[in-house]
């Protein structure tokens, strides 16, 4: 396995040590995740699948397709089990971990046996050496929650529904995604900037006209 290029592809999950300039085959990186052996990686598990499940991307046969041993499959299985209860630990409400929670992968034993490790802060079983389960927690808060910190310092909005329902009166679905991701800092596509720079960045422009929200500001008071 060529170890730089899987850093490479890892980095497009979300983790750097590691931007998506063009799509890459995440099922398939998550096996090549499984199968390095590379705790640093399997640290980042977490990060990575709830990246890939937000975006719907996921697909646990597809990346048992890529594995050759039984001991692969299982380490799979221990990698998702302990990224559910590395969520269920800090209490995320992700929409999507409902239907993992209801699959037929799903380990009920080993989840819990995983969250009470989380909870008393021991090295997480079944995984060789084991690993830290506070080093885990620390790569998740990390990685995955200082993009939503950091957007939503960005916005500054008191109530996030007022702001989903404004941006609907903008933008477009593809539009509201495109201005997130150039919130966000994440890398575009070529189609994706140019589609950008075409539409999105005018009415991001007209947004930031001080003349017009001073006027828009002024017909709401009336």
């Amino acid at each position: 396995m060529d170890k730089n290029r899987l850093l490479k592809k890892v980095k497009e999950l979300g983790y750097p040590l590691f931007e998506i300039e063009e799509s890459i085959d995440v099922n398939l990186t998550l096996a090549e995740v499984v199968i390095s052996g590379d705790h640093r990686l399997w640290e980042g598990f977490p990060v990575m699948l709830a990246n890939t499940l937000e975006k719907d991307l996921f697909n646990y046969n597809k990346v048992l397709k890529h594995l050759k041993t039984n001991k692969e499959n299982n380490l799979l299985r221990k990698l998702v089990m302990m990224s559910l209860a590395l969520y269920s630990f800090l209490e995320l409400e992700f929409s999507f971990v409902d239907r993992l929670h209801k699959s037929t992968y799903f380990d009920d034993t080993l989840f819990h046996d995983l969250l009470y490790h989380f909870k008393n802060k021991r090295d997480l079983p079944n995984f060789n050496d084991g690993m830290s389960a506070e080093r885990v927690t620390i790569t998740f808060k990390n990685y995955y929650q200082r993009a939503e910190f950091d957007l939503k310092e960005v916005i500054d909005m008191q109530d996030e529904f007022e702001f989903e329902y404004a941006m609907s009166q903008i933008f477009s679905k593809k539009q509201k995604e495109l201005f997130l991701k150039k919130l966000k800092g994440e890398k575009l596509t070529k189609t994706e900037r140019e589609y950008y720079s075409r539409v999105v960045k005018k009415k991001v422009l007209a947004l930031s006209n001080t003349d017009l929200h001073k006027l828009a500001v002024r017909l709401i008071k009336e």
